[in-house]
Formats: C-alpha cells, structure tokens, sequence
C-alpha cells in the first residue's frame, strides 16, 4: 500500500523535524504572574505568556473518545470548575512509530487544542483573524503541538489554533454497524471549529474570520471542509499546502508493489475494509450491536497496528459528511464559496523517492523508461520521456521524481485551482528554495539533493530546528506576512496575483529575484498531465 510508505517517511519526517525542540509552552520558570487566565465555555484556563505572545495548550475541544465514545461522533466537553492548566499540551492522538521498531504511542484521549495569540495589550482593541492548523502525517501521525506559530502571532498578528484529531483506525473505521464511514477525523475538526467559533473572541480573535491552513494531510483536510456540508460557516478562507482534492499518485511509483494513490475512497470500499478487519479481530457477530460492542472491547494496542492504522489512511465520501468526491464537487462548483491559496513544493516528491532509492534505484535511462511504463503504461513512455527528458536533468532519478513531483502534487492543485478560481479569488504558490535546510533527520542520497521537497516550507511559517541564512529569514517573513494578510482581508501582499487563465504563481524563493511570478501550469507541463492522468 503507498500509506506504508507515505507513513514510513512522513512520520519520520515529523518527529525528527521536532526532534530537541521543547514546545513554547515549555519555557520554565515562569512565575505566576505569567500564567494568563482566560475563561472558556466550559471554564477557565491558564496559559502562559512569553514576552510577545501568549499560550494556552492542552485546551479539550470534545469529550474523550474512549470506551463507549470510541468511534463516535465528537461529543461535547465536560464543564470543570476551578482553572484549569493549560501550560503543556494535552495528549497526542493513537499514531504509528517513527520508522524503525517500536509501537504505538499517544491516546485515544486526545482531543485537545493550542491557542497561541499575540498579547492583549498589542491589539489595540481590535478582533485579530483567526488560523486554524490541520496538522500533516498521511492520516497516521502528527499532532498540533509539533508546530510552534509564535511568528504568524507575532508578525502575523493572528490568533493561531493548532487541532489533534482521531488517526488511522479510530479515525477514518468504518462497518455497516456504524451505519457507513461517518469520518471521526474530519468530524473531529469541526467539532474544533465549532469551539473556535464559541471561544476565539475570548483569545482575542474574531469569530467571523477564521481561516484554515494545513499542510500534506492538513491540506487534504482543508479541501475536505471545502466541500463538506457540515462545515459551511465554520470559516471564511482556505489555504491547502501540498495536499489538494485532486492529489493522486500512479502506481509503483516508488516500488513496485504499491498500488495507486488516491487520499479519498468511496464509503462502500472502507466499509468493506471494515467488514474484513472485524473478522480479523474476531468480531464477525450476526448482530451489529454485538459487533460495535466486540470492537470497542479491543485495547487500543489491538487496533493500532501499522497494517490497521494504514488500511484507515483514507477519507470517505459519499456519507452525511463528504456526499461526494472531494474534487467532483469542485469541479461541479459545490464547494463554501470563500477565497483560497493554494500550492506545492518544486520538488514536492524527491524525499519519498530518496528513501526507496536503495532498494529501486533508477541507475540510467533504461531504468527510467521502465517507471514511466510501470506507473502509466507503454503508451505514455514516448510523451513522457518527450516533456522530461533524461539528459535534461542530473540524473535519472532526479528526472522521475519531477515526473512524479508534477503528476502527483502541482499539477493536481492547478487544476483545483482553475476550477474554484471560476467562483472565488484563487492564489497560487510554489514553494522554490531548492537550498531549504533539511531539518528532517533524514539523511540525503549522494547524487540526490533534496531540494524543495514536501514540508520543507513549514519551518518558514513555523519556528522548528532550522537554521534560515539571513536571506531565507527575510523570504520567512514575507511568507509570514502574506499568509496572515490573507487571513486578515482575504488576500496577500500586492505583488501576488490572482490564478487565472493566465497560469500567474508566485515562485518563493530567497534573494533579490527569489519571488516572481511563473506561468505554473506552463512550467510544470500540466497541460500534458490533465490529458494523461486526470
């Protein structure tokens, strides 16, 4: 399965990312009179303030969902009386290990929030806009507390909420016995917003100006409350980061055992995975009731094996939640008319393929053709090898990972953009610092730069152990900046322009000329690509 795969790098990449760098909320020794206090609908909290900024973390959104809870739709949050402490984050959501041995780790007790806002004193009275993170992770790992947005409250001035939600198994199960797919995950997400929507102003923030950013599997998410129902009025703009609804990935691309990618499956085929994994865990009851009852009495260790936790990577549509595929109903225009940005990374794909190098390498241009032949068939080779050819890249390899940089990630996200720019202001970005820090922990293959690969613009927006020369510090700021003026008003700084017929994407990249316009579809051969693999 390509989940197997996402997950062995994607996982790795976001713990090793955090790796030795303690959250904000961890800065010790703060007396009390820098423990603000802030009331909630269900009760007081106390944060922490940190010059600029302030903290409030483990803040429960939902009621547990455990026991009787699990795979159900999120419940509301106990009241508490007294002040709650909101000084550390709360648990991280039941997830896959880091590549390598070991099991699973976090709680199914984990519903919970981060509020980061700038000082009260520095908003002049004013409502600040509000940012709501959805973590990455490919729907196995990750947690709102990885991500550290001290500089879009900060420069930004904005209120960011970063969200835990259920993953793999307890997120995206489903069985006739729950009545279909209902997708906790994404449930979970509005049940988040439901509580910005209660609470923002209480932070600072302005209720009726939220908007929502994620990246990978974030960005899916985001796309996914573009065109939910349930979802309408629950936030005003929308930034999807190298995670689009159109987001498909051909097979054995990377091995060749893997099958094709798609991040959103019909409800009939993960009710179906549902049905062969209850039987696996010896929970095949002629009752539905005696079946949900047998699933819930599995420990969570039961469930939470890479094989389960994979096989639930996916979201459902065609349930109350999503009524149909996510990028039909762009196409169809029916989606929340509300103004996006949308992107990717230059290199989006050459981290993945780097780790499976070793045991598939791409030596010469015979190895290079048989990809092309393996992933879309005989036919496509001479047109494919025609739009990227061998000798116009370093290497081999580094010509299949544009292959597939194009086809799986940029070219999908233009054609999203396209067909919501017919309805709404529509920007579009490419992430193009090839020099980015690699603060993954992974190491790089010899011959097989990193570049622009997926996630390395997080630390531009996200304070994480990397170390940003003084010109890659300015291009943070000026992401910083555009990100939360399109928050505030709905659209970036000047320079940036609508995506239209004209192609217009702003190219990111450090220096004195690192931020111009490109016509993306032309540069990225998309042309081509909605011909040979829509």
């Amino acid at each position: 399965m390509w989940s197997a795969v996402w997950c062995a790098v994607w996982c790795a990449f976001l713990l090793l990312a955090t790796a030795g760098a303690a959250p904000a909320s961890a800065a010790a020794g703060a007396p009390a009179t820098d423990r603000p206090v802030v009331g909630t609908d269900r009760g007081p909290v106390r944060g922490r303030a940190h010059g600029t900024y302030r903290t409030f973390e483990g803040i429960p959104f939902a009621a547990p969902p455990t026991g009787p809870l699990r795979w159900r739709l999120p419940q509301p949050a106990a009241r508490w009386t007294g002040v709650r402490d909101a000084g550390a984050p709360g648990a991280r959501c039941v997830q896959l290990p880091p590549v390598g041995p070991g099991g699973p780790s976090g709680s199914e007790d984990c519903l919970y929030l981060n509020v980061t806002s700038p000082n009260a004193s520095s908003s002049g009275g004013q409502r600040r806009p509000v940012m709501v993170w959805f973590h990455g992770g490919g729907f196995v790992n990750g947690a709102g507390d990885l991500y550290r947005p001290g500089q879009l409250a900060v420069q930004g001035g904005a209120v960011v909420v970063t969200v835990n939600y259920r993953l793999g198994i307890f997120g995206l199960f489903g069985h006739p016995a729950l009545g279909g797919a209902p997708g906790f995950a994404i449930a979970d997400q509005q049940a988040a917003l439901r509580w910005v929507r209660a609470n923002a102003a209480r932070f600072g923030g302005d209720p009726s100006n939220v908007t929502l950013f994620g990246e990978s599997a974030g960005g899916l998410s985001v796309c996914a409350h573009l065109t939910s129902p349930a979802s309408g009025g629950l936030f005003q703009r929308a930034i999807l980061q190298s995670g689009s609804c159109s987001t498909t990935m051909p097979p054995r691309s990377l091995l060749p055992t893997l099958g094709r990618y798609e991040p959103f499956v019909s409800e009939q085929r993960t009710v179906a995975d549902g049905v062969a994994a209850a039987a696996a865990l010896g929970c095949d009851r002629p009752e539905p009731g005696a079946v949900v009852d047998c699933l819930r009495g599995r420990d969570t260790a039961t469930l939470a094996t890479p094989e389960l936790m994979q096989r639930f990577s996916f979201v459902s549509y065609g349930n109350r939640l999503l009524p149909e595929e996510p990028r039909r109903a762009l196409e169809g225009g029916r989606f929340h008319r509300v103004p996006v940005v949308e992107g990717s990374t230059r290199d989006e794909m050459r981290i993945f393929l780097a780790q499976s190098l070793a045991a598939y390498p791409i030596p010469d241009a015979g190895a290079y053709r048989a990809r092309v032949e393996q992933s879309f068939g005989a036919a496509a080779v001479p047109a494919v090898e025609a739009q990227y050819p061998v000798a116009a890249y370093p290497t081999p390899a580094l010509a299949w990972a544009a292959v597939l940089s194009d086809a799986s990630f940029t070219c999908p996200a233009l054609r999203d953009g396209r067909a919501v720019a017919r309805h709404v202001p529509v920007y579009a970005y490419r992430f193009s610092d090839r020099d980015a820090p690699n603060f993954t922990g992974l190491p790089e293959v010899e011959g097989f730069p990193y570049g622009a690969s997926h996630g390395f613009e997080l630390p531009y927006l996200f304070t994480m152990d990397a170390a940003l020369t003084a010109p890659q510090r300015e291009l943070s700021q000026r992401m910083t900046g555009d990100w939360t003026a399109f928050a505030r008003t709905g659209k970036p700084l000047a320079a940036w322009p609508r995506f239209g017929s004209t192609g217009s994407v702003l190219s990111l990249a450090p220096g004195p000329d690192g931020i111009h316009v490109v016509n993306g579809p032309a540069e990225h051969h998309c042309a081509f690509w909605d011909a040979q693999w829509p």
